[in-house]
């Protein structure tokens, strides 16, 4: 049943502006290290040397984290919208399909949609640094493509979160706000304890074992998953 749900909600989507953000995210990321490249190239490649990739990727993680969770907060909230702006939720809960596989469909429509996001930021990632003739030191693909998909386990509980927000609340004030907000904190992830879920994006690329923040992340997502998923197939969703 997920997946003829996840079907439907993949049609709704359509002309919605999901896909514009999905692009929008990674590729206003590579075009402002672009420009930061560009104004500063003899500088930075200088300073760079030894490890052009490497210099190159921890200009770009700085900002995934608050790529992370705006572009999260903005595709749950997009795809709740969906359901909300037409009051389309009575006559979708009462097709013969549980409640809680609608909302495992609109959770995978959400993971899948920012995986893409993520995915596009590690491939303009590389086709930014052959432009500036990177190309001369081998490229590392795993840090490329850990670049996201690391911080965006981390970041899960997070998106979890505003998932579970959007779907309950017909006004989207509350959790586009608080996504807002976690996005513009997550700028000062280095001075935050790491103890603390905001900081698991920013420690999945910096820490001395980076994989135990995306770990956390997963796991602390699937628990706030279930309450989230468990309250949706109880809540009356006008």
């Amino acid at each position: 049943m997920t997946w003829r749900a996840l079907s439907a909600d993949w049609l709704k989507i359509r002309g919605k502006g999901l896909w514009f953000l999905v692009f929008l995210g990674p590729l206003g990321l590579i075009a402002m290290q672009g420009v930061n490249f560009g104004l500063r190239y003899d500088y930075l490649r200088d300073q760079y040397r030894a490890d052009l990739w490497g210099g190159l990727l921890r200009n770009v993680s700085d900002f995934v984290p608050v790529a992370l969770y705006l572009g999260g907060t903005l595709v749950c909230s997009l795809i709740a919208n969906v359901e909300h702006q037409t009051s389309s939720w009575k006559q979708l809960l009462a097709l013969p399909i549980s409640r809680t596989a609608v909302f495992m469909a609109k959770l995978l429509l959400c993971l899948l949609l920012l995986t893409v996001s993520c995915l596009l930021l590690s491939a303009g990632t590389v086709l930014l640094g052959m432009l500036l003739g990177f190309g001369i030191q081998p490229v590392p693909y795993v840090d490329v493509l850990r670049i996201g998909l690391a911080s965006y386990a981390a970041a899960l509980p997070v998106i979890a979160l505003q998932l579970w927000l959007s779907l309950i609340s017909r006004n989207q004030t509350l959790p586009v706000a608080l996504g807002m907000t976690l996005s513009l904190l997550s700028l000062f992830s280095m001075f935050v304890s790491e103890w603390v879920p905001l900081s698991w994006p920013f420690m999945a690329w910096n820490a001395q074992r980076p994989w135990l923040f995306s770990g956390a992340g997963l796991l602390l997502g699937l628990l706030v998953l279930l309450p989230g998923a468990l309250h949706f197939a109880r809540k009356d969703v006008a």
